[in-house]
């Protein structure tokens, strides 16, 4: 990790916990794509893909960055439209011992039976009743991954309100030349341009992707580093007055963390 990062890391811990009290930074969710078009190996590749990108040492010193005001993070499960399981409940994740909990929880998760179908809709429904409901986090962001488009349920570009001032980002896994009978949307271009198109919401959401799920836990490593870096702090003697969070516009930039 670059020094000057290291020195914007160090600074953000130092100043942002007094300006936000007992706050957390951020409320991420973790939204796993479990359906038909996910095979046994797959759905390891999946879960342990996590569990390492969340032990990756960059993603570790990210989370630990500010101690006083962590990222509170869950993980979703997610196929048909009647399917969403929570693997692991809301937790505050302040340091490298709660990460290694969140991943041995996820490799000890054994999968269940699910829906064959792809009902992004319902899952992002059910995501943004989840983020929504940590009102005391600075901002609220569900990530999905997935490796098809959605099938049933309601259209993902139609879900309102659970999603009103939620960021969502995709993670999209997909292959440059499709596996025949697999039903799995046949070029990662498509479905990238899908999620754009009727999944990510917010501003600055992005789109990652991973060639198979092989590269699954490298894409999510970029993609949390990604999503874990804050905007540098504007106007944040507002919340130290108040003994407030910083506003919408006060996120502390820690630069690029690759």
């Amino acid at each position: 990790m670059a020094a000057w990062v290291r020195a914007a890391l160090v600074a953000a811990a130092l100043w942002l916990p007094v300006a936000a009290g007992a706050s957390c930074r951020q409320a991420l969710l973790l939204a796993l794509d479990v359906s038909g078009s996910v095979d046994a190996r797959e759905y390891r590749l999946q879960l342990d893909g996590l569990a390492g990108a969340l032990l990756d040492p960059q993603v570790v010193a990210a989370f630990e960055a500010m101690p006083g005001a962590p990222v509170r993070i869950a993980v979703m499960e997610w196929s048909g439209e009647g399917f969403q399981r929570m693997i692991q409940p809301w937790t505050d994740v302040a340091d490298a011992a709660a990460l290694a909990g969140v991943a041995s929880r996820l490799r000890g998760t054994a999968r269940v039976a699910a829906p064959l179908s792809t009902a992004i809709g319902a899952a992002l429904r059910r995501a943004g009743t989840e983020v929504r409901a940590q009102a005391e986090c600075w901002r609220q962001v569900i990530d999905v991954s997935g490796d098809g488009k959605s099938n049933t349920g309601p259209l993902p570009g139609a879900i309102g309100a659970p999603l009103d001032g939620v960021t969502v980002n995709g993670l999209v896994i997909g292959e440059a030349v499709p596996t025949a009978g697999e039903g799995r949307t046949p070029e990662i271009g498509e479905l990238v341009a899908y999620y754009r198109a009727y999944v990510l919401r917010g501003e600055d959401a992005f789109v990652e992707t991973a060639a198979g799920f092989e590269a699954f836990e490298a894409a999510m490593v970029r993609k949390l580093l990604r999503e874990l870096q804050v905007v540098a702090v504007s106007d944040a003697t507002t919340g130290a007055a108040t003994g407030a969070g910083p506003g919408p516009s006060v996120r502390a930039d820690l630069g690029a963390l690759r």
